[in-house]
């Protein structure tokens, strides 16, 4: 009886840190009216000139969870080929695609799944689709027929897209 109470005493302690934690407020608003500039703040404090571009993010997908963060100096993006990225845009520049990824980061995993999507066009459409983002990295091929959005590659895709949507 002893061992019963005590493992009730441990399960009502875990219970609670488990709710106290599900509560937690978040460390961080996206931007908070006392201080809507933290994260250039930080870059500041931390960057020399001529400065530095970063994307981060903590993004909760079908697939679990993502946390990354990246950041390049300037003079080396500016130094570098930007032809060399046409082909990775290029393979977003497609509306099945971008609903492909959609698709994928939402959950969707199996060709099924993904031709049972709304205009994705025929089984040949939808391969060649699926072909074009994994030779660019945006997806990778998990197994016969099967999807995935490589983890590294969630953020980077939000934030383009972010980037090329219209906000008001």
């Amino acid at each position: 009886m002893e061992q019963l109470a005590g493992l009730e005493t441990q399960i009502a302690d875990l219970t609670a840190r488990v709710e106290a934690l599900e509560n937690r407020p978040p460390k961080h608003e996206p931007s908070t009216p006392s201080d809507p500039f933290w994260i250039l703040d930080g870059i500041k404090e931390r960057v020399d000139d001529p400065g530095a571009v970063f994307f981060a993010g903590v993004v909760r997908t079908a697939a679990g969870p993502v946390e990354w963060q990246t950041g390049y100096p300037v003079d080396q993006i500016l130094a570098s080929d930007w032809g060399m990225l046409a082909q990775s845009l290029a393979s977003l520049g497609n509306p099945v695609r971008l609903r492909l990824l959609q698709a994928v980061i939402s959950g969707a995993t199996t060709v099924g799944d993904l031709s049972a999507g709304e205009g994705m066009g025929t089984t040949g459409q939808l391969y060649h689709h699926l072909n074009q983002l994994v030779v660019q990295g945006w997806l990778e091929q998990a197994g016969r027929g099967q999807y995935t959005l490589p983890a590294q590659r969630v953020v980077p895709l939000l934030v383009l897209l972010t980037a090329a949507g219209k906000r008001p």
